[in-house]
C-alpha cells in the first residue's frame, strides 16, 4: 500500500519517508514517528494501518541525520549499541524540522495529527509542544518523561504507557498526569512496546488494541470531525 518517499527540512536536509494514502479522499493527515529501529516492518504497518483507516500516514526517518537509511527489525543487543552511539549524538531541535517536513507533506490531506512509539512518543509530546501545525497528538510510552514534563501541549493529546515498564516507572506517568491534567493519560497491562507486534516478548495484543482504538477516535474527532 505505501510507497518510500523523500521529504526536504526547512534547512535543506533530504531525508527518507514511507507514505501510504487511503482509497478515496482521505480525512485527515497523521504523522507516525518511528521507534529507534527506523522505518522498519512494524512501523510502516502502522503507517499502512492509518490509510486503511482513512488517514493519509507519513513516517519520516528520524535518524537519516546520523546514518543515513538506517532501519533494522533487529531487535538484539547488537542494535542497541549501534543506537546508543546515535543517540548521543541526536539534537531535538534539528529532528524537529524534519517532524515539520513530515506535517507538510501530511497537511495536504487537511487537519493533522501525531503518533509515535518509545523514542517516536517522546518525540510526539515535544511536537505537541511546538504545534508546528499539528492539530492533535497520541503518544505511546514516550520514555525519559522528566526531559519532556516541563512542555506544555499546545494541542490535545493523549499518552499511552504499560503498567509493568520498567524503562518507564509509574511514578513518573502519575507525576505526567499531576502536571498535565489537560492530557488524558492511559495505562495498560503491559511491557514497554506492547505495541509491536515484532517483539513478541513485549506484545500484548489486547492493550495494543485497546490503545490503538483510542488513538483512532481521537483522531477522529480532531482531524475528521
Amino acid at each position: 500500500m505505501g510507497e518510500r518517499i523523500k521529504l526536504t527540512a526547512a534547512d535543506g536536509f533530504e531525508l527518507n519517508a514511507y507514505r501510504a494514502a487511503p482509497e478515496g479522499t482521505p480525512k485527515g493527515g497523521v504523522v507516525v514517528i518511528q521507534e529507534v529501529w527506523g522505518l522498519n516492518t512494524f512501523i510502516r504497518s502502522v503507517v499502512d494501518g492509518f490509510a486503511k483507516n482513512g488517514f493519509l500516514a507519513v513516517a519520516p526517518a528520524m535518524f537519516d541525520r546520523l546514518d543515513y537509511g538506517y532501519e533494522s527489525d533487529n531487535y538484539g543487543p547488537d542494535q542497541f549499541v549501534i543506537i546508543g552511539g546515535m543517540m548521543k549524538k541526536f539534537d531535538h531541535a534539528t529532528a524537529l524540522h524534519d517532524v515539520e517536513a513530515a506535517i507538510k507533506v501530511a497537511s495536504v490531506a487537511g487537519k493533522v495529527g501525531i503518533t509515535g512509539y518509545c523514542f517516536g512518543g517522546s518525540v510526539t509530546w515535544r511536537a505537541a509542544s511546538r504545534g508546528l501545525g499539528l492539530s492533535a497528538a497520541s503518544g505511546y510510552y514516550g520514555g525519559g518523561i522528566p526531559n519532556y514534563i516541563d512542555l506544555a501541549p499546545v494541542v490535545p493529546i493523549e499518552m499511552h504507557y504499560g503498567d509493568q515498564d520498567k524503562g518507564i516507572p509509574l511514578d513518573q506517568v502519575e507525576e505526567l498526569k499531576a502536571r498535565h491534567p489537560e492530557a488524558d493519560i492511559y495505562t495498560y497491562e503491559g511491557d514497554h512496546g506492547f505495541c509491536n507486534f515484532a517483539r513478541p516478548s513485549n506484545y500484548n495484543e489486547a492493550a495494543c488494541k485497546e490503545a490503538s482504538a483510542r488513538t483512532l477516535a481521537f483522531f477522529n474527532t480532531h482531524l475528521a470531525g
